[in-house]
């Protein structure tokens, strides 16, 4: 999607996140009167972003002026908040190039899409010795409703490997179909960007072949759509789930992609009110989706709220998104490399990463790392990322995550680089350490 009015992303938009002037207590040297509060280096956004005045002014808009429920009554505020909630819809359709908004179903993030995929789509039409083809890199949503699946069904789990070296996916193209189809794999459920090793995965490519072997393609999207442009058809996939918290939009809310004839094929996922074409004493009919798939009264707000956000970026071009980050992560690897003892996950290939940089620090565990960091006002995540399986082959018991969203910049990466250093210092004994 085109931008014709670039904004200058990183600290110049951060007018734009009230969080940035308004910040209290969260870290050392924080000035809450200053409009850019010494201190106050967020770099978490990979957990969860920094939400923007569009969309709070749009959450307290429909508390404020239209809090009503939605497709229920005939009077006008009830009218203006179902306008709101489906005009959501529309945006965020068109956002990832569905066909049609009816493609677009509203969850409480990519952890339920992927529950609602294994219920509703896996759990109705594969059947006993079916395979699934996830990979090793999947973040925990993509791959415990898996295992749950495989349990009750009796389906088999495979996995892609990646290189350790250089957090790439290892699959053989050439082959690719032979192997789906001895294998008799029905599904194939890949994240599109790695919550720990920022790798993009070549999902078109792969979604071509999972198709000739008569396979479909469910595509994690929760750390590509805040910093790629995506279009879910030329992707080719067939379902695609991301959350709104990572993308600049409320928490509580999500969506998942369908493609609406594997839609309209599926039972629902919950049942209740809404979602119902008519009701009898012994049975029950459903409507058409996406309401089938969207029982009791939603999260309206929230919805509402993620579409403000999908206005935002789109106003910003997420091409220009893309290249910003692109820029500031490239400087990050630049700056960290020259750090001694700092290891770096995954690519080195700016080209092929995107939205994280995970990195571990010789002899020293990663929640150190992010104690002292936040000591110093910088805030990273540390852990496994909800990535075990994946740490496990890196043989490592956790990893320090770096996430940028628009509002970062290399002056973000000076702070992460200058706390880096100082630590090593007091670890090394070279600094004192603060009393």
């Amino acid at each position: 999607m085109k931008n014709h009015t670039a904004r200058k992303l990183g600290k110049e938009i951060r007018k734009d996140f009230p969080i940035y002037p308004r910040t209290q207590s969260l870290g050392a040297g924080v000035d809450a009167d200053s409009a850019d509060p010494a201190g106050f280096c967020y770099l978490d956004s990979a957990s969860t972003s920094l939400k923007s005045t569009a969309v709070i002014d749009a959450l307290r808009g429909y508390y404020e002026k239209y809090s009503t429920n939605v497709h229920r009554a005939a009077y006008p505020l009830a009218e203006r908040a179902t306008d709101a909630y489906e005009d959501a819809r529309a945006a965020i359709g068109r956002f990832i190039g569905a066909s049609r908004p009816e493609e677009i179903i509203f969850t409480r993030g990519a952890t339920e899409a992927f529950n609602l995929i294994a219920v509703s789509y896996a759990g109705h039409f594969l059947r006993e010795g079916d395979g699934i083809l996830l990979s090793e890199m999947e973040h925990h949503a993509n791959l415990i409703p898996w295992h749950a699946l495989a349990r009750t069904k009796n389906l088999r789990l495979f996995f892609l490997p990646f290189s350790a070296e250089t957090g790439e996916l290892e699959w053989d193209a050439d082959n690719f179909v032979r192997f789906l189809k001895e294998r008799k794999i029905k599904l194939v459920s890949l994240t599109c960007v790695s919550n720990v090793l920022g790798t993009i995965n070549p999902i078109a490519a792969i979604a071509e072949k999972a198709h000739e072997a008569g396979a479909i393609i469910a595509v994690d999207g929760a750390q590509a759509v805040p910093h790629l442009p995506v279009d879910v058809q030329a992707l080719g996939a067939d379902f695609f789930a991301f959350s709104g918290h990572k993308m600049l939009g409320p928490t509580g809310i999500g969506v998942l992609y369908g493609r609406y004839d594997l839609l309209a094929r599926m039972p629902p996922y919950q049942l209740g009110s809404d979602m119902i074409q008519d009701v009898y004493l012994d049975r029950s009919t459903y409507r058409d989706p996406p309401a089938r798939f969207e029982a009791g009264t939603p999260h309206i707000a929230g919805a509402i709220g993620l579409g403000a956000a999908v206005k935002y970026l789109s106003g910003l071009g997420m091409e220009q998104v893309h290249e910003h980050e692109k820029k500031v992560l490239q400087y990050a690897m630049e700056k960290f490399s020259a750090i001694s003892g700092v290891r770096i996950l995954g690519t080195k290939d700016a080209e092929k990463r995107s939205g994280v940089l995970s990195f571990v620090m010789e002899g020293v565990h990663p929640h150190d790392v992010g104690s002292f960091c936040a000591d110093e006002g910088v805030m990273i995540r540390v852990g496994d990322h909800c990535a075990r399986p994946l740490h496990q082959k890196l043989k490592i018991p956790a990893s320090c995550r770096m996430s940028v969203s628009v509002y970062n910049d290399m002056d973000d990466v000076e702070r992460l680089a200058g706390a880096l250093i100082k630590m090593q210092g007091v670890f090394n004994g070279t600094l004192n350490p603060k009393p």
